[in-house]
């Protein structure tokens, strides 16, 4: 039944988008009674699957259209483990939103029927991604996803931006794809297969190097090379910096679009890396590099959202800075909890899209939206008012959530990864906190919803995050093996902590002053610096301009070596 199952769901949207896509003008605008029903059985299907997949194990189904030996890397095949049944669950759920969504939200839309056979292909494609079975497999449906998202983004075509961003989302990715492909060849050649099973047991037990330069030294780990390759395809799929820049122009497509994409789509950078846990567990280097890579990613993404003037490029940005704590998470080890963000920051991305869609299609008919919301009037500033709020906001929800990792026994102070862990937690509550201190209403309404948000923050991150990490990865000692690798050096990380921690502490101090009326006053290069940040920020660092003018020079020289070529052939 479960192996039933594992077939059934991907060919569900396949079979619903081949008959869109054939019978698309008899159908109309009744498509979507062919998608809906498809999706829903899907999702009913991913469920059992996930559930079956608990309790019996991986399923294998393989299939191999040479004969043994001949092309032994050809194999093509399903692989449903319990990262890929959540996998399944959250995609083909998210994709029956949008299916649902769309019926109202495109009607009317000269592509009704096209839009409905690409959502559904794409669906597809996703499903085979998360479900390959190898390496191989798993590059041809990361190649096929970057061509269904260039025709999901140039679907208005009569649009010149939206084609513009579609095409350059596919050079982008494909920069990606060719360190993708050589890591894979360089896989192969090393390792002898592109199996998952058989190729994380190779490299645990020979380890190759490789030389450096051609000369033969100096001697480098080639998995350490091949991990750093495949986490070049996974940046430019998930939009790190510096490989994001086609994420933030991709909004001229219809909404229900972006929902999918930033809700799926970017989400296979994080998926490659929990696939590939054991591989980039061998190698502390790249787990250094992607952790770097993440964290810089977060700031700038955070960054460049607080400057825009868009709903949709500022939730854009958003999704940048967010892949960018998920790869970040893998950079510290805690691959489970990657994942965990990834499904969380999927549900809730694809509900604020919709949303907004929904915000943009009711301000084009009522041109006083949005409203504004005077509130309430501002309450006087005093100290005894800061320091409660610095105790209520900051210092209460760091002690419960000391106190309950001590309770259920956690390790804090033994792995790194469980402090960042903690500083999630932290953060998320400390936000909350401070949002509900702005409520004008009775206080012990504020005060219940305070308490009710920390015990629902709490039960999440630790009961919740905790089981899903165990459930990710069952087997004894394989998280703590993890963290272990990736740690940084202690003094470095201590250093990360405090300055973390006294940048929370002043954004608060900026932030809840200015909310009470009042102004901290900052040295006057500070205040200089503001506006040259805005600046720089607006125009996304600059980045976009930089890949023009290079562009524009490669071209140039290409023109220059064709006539230089074609003259001297003459």
């Amino acid at each position: 039944m479960t192996m039933f199952f594992a077939v059934l769901v991907p060919l569900l949207p396949l079979a619903a988008g081949l008959i869109i896509g054939l019978f698309g003008r008899r159908l109309g605008e009744n498509s979507y009674k062919v998608g809906v029903p498809a999706l829903v059985l899907a999702f009913i299907g991913s469920l059992w699957m996930l559930y079956a997949v608990s309790v019996d194990g991986p399923v294998r189904i393989g299939l191999q259209p040479f004969s043994p030996g001949s092309r032994d890397w050809l194999h093509f095949g399903l692989f449903i483990d319990r990262l890929s049944a959540i996998m399944i669950v959250l995609i083909t759920g998210v994709s029956t939103i949008i299916h649902l969504y769309s019926i109202n939200y495109l009607q009317g839309e000269r592509g009704y029927a096209r839009f409905y056979a690409l959502l559904g292909l794409t669906t597809f494609v996703i499903l085979c991604l998360v479900s390959s079975a190898n390496l191989f497999m798993l590059f041809v449906f990361w190649q096929l996803l970057s061509w269904m998202l260039y025709l999901l983004l140039s679907y208005n075509y009569t649009h010149p931006p939206a084609v513009n961003s579609a095409l350059k989302t596919l050079i982008v990715h494909r920069v990606g794809d060719m360190a993708f492909l050589t890591g894979i060849l360089l896989t192969y050649r090393l390792f002898g297969t592109l199996e998952f099973s058989e190729l994380f047991a190779r490299a645990a037990e020979s380890p190759s190097l490789i030389p450096l330069w051609p000369g033969g030294q100096p001697m480098i780990s080639g998995v350490t090379v091949i991990t750093l390759l495949l986490f070049v395809g996974a940046m430019a799929k998930s939009a790190q910096f510096p490989l994001h820049v086609w994420l933030p122009d991709t909004m001229d497509t219809p909404t229900p679009v972006s929902a999918l994409m930033h809700a799926g789509i970017v989400n296979a950078g994080g998926f490659l890396l929990n696939r590939l846990a054991p591989l980039y567990g061998l190698s502390p280097t790249t787990l250094h590099v992607v952790f770097v890579v993440g964290a810089f990613t977060v700031i700038l993404g955070a960054c460049m959202m607080l400057v825009q003037n868009d709903i949709k490029k500022t939730l854009g940005f958003s999704t940048m800075a967010q892949m960018g704590y998920m790869i970040m998470e893998c950079g510290l080890g805690a691959f489970a909890l990657a994942i965990f963000h990834l499904i969380a920051h999927g549900v809730f991305k694809a509900t604020l899209f919709l949303n907004a869609g929904h915000v943009i299609h009711a301000s084009r008919h009522e041109p006083k939206r949005p409203t504004i919301d005077h509130g309430g009037e501002v309450v006087p500033f005093s100290r005894v008012t800061w320091v409660t709020g610095l105790s209520v906001t900051l210092l209460l929800p760091l002690i419960i959530l000391l106190s309950a990792h001590g309770m259920l026994q956690i390790p804090l102070l033994d792995e790194q990864g469980a402090v960042i862990f903690l500083f999630f937690a932290w953060v998320t509550a400390a936000q909350t906190m401070f949002s509900l201190s702005r409520l004008y209403a009775a206080s012990w309404k504020v005060v219940g919803l305070m308490m009710l948000a920390l015990l629902l923050i709490i039960f999440t991150y630790l009961w919740g995050a905790e089981t899903f990490t165990y459930f990710l990865y069952p087997e004894p000692g394989v998280t703590h093996h993890y963290f272990k690798v990736a740690a940084l050096h202690s003094g470095l990380f201590d250093v990360l902590v405090l300055a973390v921690t006294a940048m929370i502490i002043l954004g608060w101090g900026i932030l809840y002053t200015n909310a009470r009326g009042q102004r901290i006053l900052l040295p006057g290069w500070v205040s200089t610096l503001g506006p040259r940040l805005y600046l720089l920020f607006m125009n996304r660092l600059y980045v976009d301009h930089f890949y023009t003018r290079a562009g524009q020079s490669l071209l140039r020289f290409a023109q220059r070596l064709d006539h230089s070529v074609g003259g001297w052939r003459r």
